[in-house]
């Protein structure tokens, strides 16, 4: 490829180390992750009106003046305008709840993502997903000629948890189960507090609930913020998240849905047991690591976390499941990775091979 054709990348939601978002841009849409292709990032300055412009408007009007480009959202969708191009776009979906869960969203989620998400998935061409099961449900919506490709994020120890060894599990006193995610509605929060009271209730025993993320929208973190035994520890950069976690004994996602659920597989690096929904993508991200419930039934959940922790050895078990489910997950991703590079260079060779027949010259 010639250097006229480029991978521009869609950073204008990267602020900050606060969501998944921002964490998969940086991780697997670098210069350094898509090496050796040929990346730049399109960034924004401070505030949300800055963002929105460069996305809405600036990005189209770049693209059009850089034929020779292939353009990468893996945040935001992108500007209705793209559709125009798109032979070289491509838009990362981490899930569809701005399509299936619009009860779930905020009103800037509803009136400013929403509808180009929607337009984005009828009318583009190729798209990445995060899963299998994200891919399946997309492929519902999209156009007859679109493509999707897996590109499965390889899962980094972030919060250095490998190095810590073992979890001792302290005075044995005091079950200490974790939660990590921005509070709203739909990481149902609320359910793991009542799983929480009925396992102390069934153990006889003190039962912790530590939920690390930041107060998102809704009345979720007022209603926790006031329950005993719940502690709310907010957005915490990786060294003060990594103290905290290292005290969770069960890590209990109680999301009613996921398009991934990046922590779940980030925890298993220090050999953190996982309790999840049944749901597909649950499924997927935990294999045999994972043990299974409905946020929904405390007691029949209760039942299966005493089981889970009743069981002789069952920390070194969980461990171990956790570890070798790290590893099969990280193999996957790293094929993932070599199928994009293929699919963004072939774009590339052809934006190229179209610029080169449009700048000749007729004899």
């Amino acid at each position: 490829m010639t250097d006229g054709a480029q991978l521009i990348v869609d950073w204008t939601h990267v602020r900050r180390r606060a969501s998944g978002l921002e964490r998969i841009a940086c991780e697997l849409f670098s210069p350094a992750a898509l090496a050796p292709l040929s990346v730049r990032t399109q960034e924004a300055g401070h505030g949300r009106l800055s963002m929105a412009a460069r996305q809405m408007l600036v990005l189209p009007a770049a693209a059009v003046t850089t034929p020779h480009s292939v353009w990468v959202f893996p945040g935001y969708p992108p500007s209705p305008l793209f559709s125009l191009l798109r032979e070289r776009a491509i838009f990362y979906v981490h899930d569809l709840f701005l399509m299936t869960r619009a009860r779930d969203l905020n009103s800037a989620a509803r009136a400013y993502m929403a509808k180009p998400f929607h337009f984005a998935v009828r009318h583009m061409r190729y798209f990445l997903a995060n899963s299998v099961t994200t891919a399946a449900a997309l492929s519902a919506h999209t156009a007859p000629d679109a493509v999707i490709t897996l590109y499965r994020p390889e899962v980094r120890d972030v919060f250095g948890l490998a190095l810590s060894g073992e979890r001792e599990p302290g005075d044995g006193t005091t079950l200490v189960i974790g939660c990590i995610g921005t509070i709203e509605p739909r990481k149902n929060f609320l359910a793991a507090a009542r799983i929480r009271a009925t396992l102390s209730e069934r153990l006889n025993r003190p039962v912790e609930l530590h939920i690390v993320g930041r107060e998102g929208w809704g009345g979720d973190y007022c209603e926790l913020s006031g329950m005993a035994h719940v502690r709310l520890h907010g957005f915490l950069a990786d060294d003060a998240a990594a103290a905290v976690i290292r005290r969770f004994d069960i890590l209990l996602c109680s999301s009613e849905d996921e398009g991934l659920g990046l922590p779940l597989l980030e925890v298993q690096h220090g050999g953190v047991a996982v309790v999840a929904p049944g749901g597909p993508v649950f499924h997927e991200v935990l294999g045999a690591s994972g043990t299974f419930i409905d946020p929904s039934q405390p007691d029949a959940a209760a039942n299966t976390i005493m089981s889970l922790i009743g069981s002789s050895g069952w920390r070194a078990r969980s461990a171990q499941l956790a570890r070798a489910n790290i590893a099969n997950w990280n193999a996957r991703a790293r094929d993932d990775r070599a199928r994009v590079i293929e699919l963004m260079s072939e774009l590339l060779r052809k934006v190229e091979r179209k610029g080169v027949r449009g700048a000749e010259c007729p004899s």
